[in-house]
């Protein structure tokens, strides 16, 4: 069994289980406000859009035209069509509280009941806009994602260079049509009309043709409407992940590692280097996490003093909550879920990870007849294994075997958050075991990495094989670890991790019920794509104890958000690169 601190105080667990309750609550209150907002003011988008196409009731024409010039309701329908699009679109940031998009939805809101007004009295439609200007105004609260700082330099090169390219094409339009003009415009009469025209409003150039005219106006007001649609999309672009870790963070995260990364075998996987951390008030203890997607996603327990973690955890949680992040912990240990769980969150059981006992392991007996006699043949064949400390070893040859590593490796990119440090044979990390098998021929046929789990244990990271390798190298290299623990001074070692192992375990079995095997089956699917079950069985065979791992969240209906944002984080999905960097633009 691993170490188990002493769980905090009762009195402190019962705050911290009160506050978690009432941020629930608080949080679900302004989620269901940000939710029906957003689906009302689509709504208006929707209706709005129809009724600016709809040809306005004569009498009521009539009757504005009598107050504003006769184009004015013309180009009120316009702009009340443009702007139902425009609350379509920002219905998606109000879902998802987002401050730059409430304050854009009353400011269009407000116009968009001026305008409803302004193109044929429809009174009816503007009523409905100042109902949801009123709903929108009565739940500002629950809009709390705040833009990043950072986008206000990229929301001005978007303006600018927008106005810029659209005044050159907007020239270039003009210049085409100037033989058709009435009398021989200058260069800033031409540059008036197309700065006017991109905003919709008619300039000093005539032309000799309504055809024409309705040509050049529609191609500057198009180019008008997709200068204003970049800029606004600029404004509303969430807020990117947080800043790389500090050189004196990760010496702070170091330090918390070494004095408690015994009690979870993924602490020193929150030094990687696409992690940021935030620590509690106190500086005991810290939440290291990963923005993609608009999902902050933590892995494993917090690190540090458990009476700390509390602290950590609402750090992180204030964080999240504050640029309308959606928080979720991947692969937290049974004690961490725990933690979690008193901050706010759900939990639900992702799998198990395999821990090897090394007093325990044995060759001998029928269970391990596979493993023993894959060792043996590669051992009476001539392989052996080489283990040593990255710190002891030449930086020449490091460099060839991340190499060879890199040309083994599935897929095009390094896979793993949660349980990958992501890079081989770097400086900073000289307590990292590296273990290669060679054959006969004195060629390197598969590498493992093992980084630090406290004083006594190790945790696999990086595991790789030569295509023509013989099979069993991979066995080879794991058993001779634990044949030589004592030597190298472990009690335990931590294999890799088993999404939803007890599927795999009781689904194909007699008397599993109807949805176990469904499950089982969607499982074995998934399995010809990313090997779920090929992981569990090549842990299984070394017979290890399972200590079961948790995904923690706050609302189920963020799941699929967090699966694919996961998913993203373990590389096994990727994003077309016209798309933006998940680190940089969340979603």
């Amino acid at each position: 069994m691993r170490p188990h601190s002493q769980d905090p105080p009762p009195s402190r667990s019962r705050r911290s289980e009160a506050d978690g309750r009432l941020a629930r609550v608080w949080s679900s209150r302004a989620e269901w406000g940000a939710l029906w907002a957003g689906r009302v003011v689509a709504l208006l988008g929707l209706v709005s859009l129809i009724s600016a196409i709809y040809p306005p009731a004569r009498r009521r024409l009539s009757l504005i035209v009598e107050v504003v010039p006769s184009v004015a309701p013309a180009i009120a329908a316009g702009a009340t069509a443009a702007a139902g699009l425009l609350l379509i679109g920002l219905s998606a940031g109000l879902r998802r509280r987002k401050r730059r998009a409430w304050q854009v939805a009353v400011g269009v809101t407000a116009a968009i009941a001026a305008l409803h007004v302004l193109k044929g009295l429809d009174i009816e439609e503007a009523g409905l806009a100042a109902g949801v200007l009123v709903l929108l105004l009565a739940t500002r609260q629950a809009f709390t994602g705040a833009p990043d700082p950072r986008n206000s330099r990229h929301i001005a090169v978007v303006l600018v260079v927008g106005l810029m390219t659209a005044t050159v094409a907007g020239a270039g339009v003009m210049l085409l049509a100037l033989d058709q003009a009435s009398g021989s415009p200058g260069p800033l009469t031409v540059l008036q009309q197309v700065w006017m025209g991109l905003i919709g409003v008619s300039g000093p150039v005539h032309f000799a043709s309504a055809e024409v005219t309705d040509r050049v106006d529609s191609t500057l007001l198009l180019l008008g409407a997709t200068v204003a649609g970049l800029t606004l999309s600029a404004a509303l672009r969430p807020a990117g992940g947080p800043r790389r870790r500090s050189a004196e963070e990760s010496e702070r995260l170091r330090l918390l590692i070494a004095e408690h990364g015994h009690e979870d075998s993924l602490a020193y996987f929150s030094l990687r280097d696409d992690k940021s951390v935030l620590f509690s008030p106190t500086g005991k203890a810290a939440v290291a996490f990963r923005v993609v997607s608009g999902v902050s996603l933590a892995s494993g327990d917090p690190l540090g003093d458990d009476e700390a973690w509390p602290g950590a955890i609402t750090a992180w949680l204030d964080q999240a909550r504050a640029y309308a992040w959606v928080p979720a912990v991947l692969g937290a240990s049974e004690r961490g879920a725990l933690a979690y769980h008193r901050s706010g969150l759900d939990e639900l059981e992702l799998g198990d990870e395999a821990v090897v006992d090394v007093g325990e392991f044995t060759l001998q007996g029928r269970a391990m007849r596979g493993v023993r006699q894959a060792v043996g043949r590669l051992e009476h064949g001539g392989f052996r294994v080489l283990i040593d400390r990255q710190g002891d070893m030449d930086a020449g040859e490091l460099a060839g075997l991340a190499d060879l590593a890199d040309d083994w490796r599935d897929g095009p990119v390094e896979r793993g958050f949660s349980m990958a440090l992501g890079r081989f044979g770097d400086p900073r990390d000289p307590d990292v075991l590296v273990v290669r098998c060679i054959d006969q021929d004195e060629e390197i046929q598969g590498i493992l990495t093992l980084v630090p789990w406290g004083p006594g244990g190790r945790s696999l990271d990086l595991m790789r094989r030569s295509p023509e390798a013989e099979n069993g190298v991979v066995e080879l290299m794991v058993t001779s670890v634990l044949a030589r623990a004592a030597e190298l001074g472990l009690t335990r070692i931590s294999l890799n991790f088993a999404v939803f192992r007890a599927v795999f375990e009781k689904g194909g079995r007699l008397g599993a019920g109807p949805v176990l095997r469904l499950w089982h089956r969607i499982l074995l699917l998934a399995s010809r794509f990313w090997q779920i079950e090929s992981l569990y069985r090549a842990n299984a065979k070394y017979r290890p104890s399972w200590e079961p791992r948790f995904l923690c969240f706050e609302r189920a209906r963020d799941l699929p958000r967090i699966g694919a944002a996961a998913l993203e984080a373990e590389s096994f999905l990727r994003r077309p690169r016209w798309l933006p960097r998940a680190s940089r633009s969340t979603t």
